[in-house]
This record gives C-alpha cells, structure tokens and sequence, in this order.
C-alpha cells in the first residue's frame, strides 16, 4: 500500500497512474474524473473519496481542463515539483499522441458512417461513468451532512445549473464562500473541528 505523499511513492506510479487515466478518457474531464479516482483514491490510496472529492470541486471552481488540474495537484502532493511534472507530462502526453494520430485517420474517413457510430457509442459510456462517481459522492456526502441536507443540495444545484443556467463554476465559489464564512459548531466534547 502506497502512504499518501511517502518517500515509498516513486516516480513511475505517479506517472503510470496519469498515463492511464489519461489514454482511457475519452471527451475529456467528464470521463477522466472517474478514471483519475479510481487511480488515486482507489488503487494507489494517495488520497480519501472525501479529499478526492473536494479536490474536483475546487477544480471545477478554476479555469483550464480539470485533468491537468488534478494531476497537478495530486503530483504536486505526493512529490512536489517533480511530481507535478510527472503527472502533468503523463496527463497530457497520450492526448497529444492519440490526437495527432486519430485526426489524421478519421479525417480521412469522416463521411463514413462507421466513423460517426464510433464517436456516438462512446457517449452513453462517460454517462455511466459520471453516473457512478456522482452515486459515490452522494454516500460520501450523505455521511457528512446527511439525507436530508444532501437531496436538498442536489435539488437547489439542479435548479440553478439546468433551470436558472447558473454556472457550475459560480455554484462552487459560492458554496465555497459560505463554508468559509459560516462558523464551525463545537463538539460535544467542547472542541471545534
């Protein structure tokens, strides 16, 4: 079992880890969210679903593509400069790679209708795969704030992001100002949290 940022973590899982969450991800963040847990959270143990889960909604929260901002940051953790390094390169380098190649061979078959039931099939897949990692946030949530508290989350984010068009981006910089505002309570044993 690798400890979360050990000197038993090498170089090679790290870039392992992100080379193949990468080159499996097909449409980018939606589908590599999964696949980047699975790696992280549940095979190399570098980090819990709970601080997995907070990392993809700070994230989601900044600009830029939520791969390379998860692999910075879970290579920056666990080794530092060389980690981010690592995880970035391994992060980017299969989609440079595949790009390169499967442009230049799709466009040479665009009009076939092969080509166009590739692409389509692929989609109910990362919605399968989004619909798991939303499943296992939810218990991860519903554990902290509860039933209750969690379907009503669920309900007014809905509301906002489908209904109103609020930006998920918006959402999470405002969920995240109130955390940061709201007072923690005291525990029964007289501590805070």
């Amino acid at each position: 079992m690798h400890k979360r940022g050990s000197a038993s973590t090498r170089y090679t899982d790290i870039f392992i880890a992100f080379f193949r969450s990468s080159i499996l991800s097909f449409g980018g963040g939606p589908s590599g969210i999964p696949l980047i847990e699975a790696e992280v959270v549940k095979k190399y143990k570098w980090m819990t679903l709970e601080e997995f889960g907070d990392l993809v909604a700070i994230a989601n929260a900044l600009p830029g593509p939520i791969n390379t901002k998860l692999a910075g940051y879970v290579g920056w953790k666990l080794k530092k400069f060389g980690g981010l390094l690592t995880a970035l390169i391994a992060v980017v380098l299969p989609t440079v790679l595949l790009l390169t190649g499967l442009l230049s061979f799709l466009s040479a078959f665009r009009d076939q209708r092969w080509v166009r039931g590739m692409t389509e099939a692929v989609l109910p897949v990362v919605g399968v795969l989004m619909a798991q990692l939303t499943w296992r946030f939810f218990f991860s949530a519903k554990k902290g704030l509860g039933w209750l508290i969690s379907l009503i989350l669920i309900a007014v984010s809905f509301v906002l992001m489908e209904v109103l068009h609020i930006h998920p981006a918006i959402l999470i910089a405002l969920t995240l100002l109130v955390v940061l505002i709201k007072p923690q309570k005291k525990q029964a044993g007289g501590g805070s949290k």
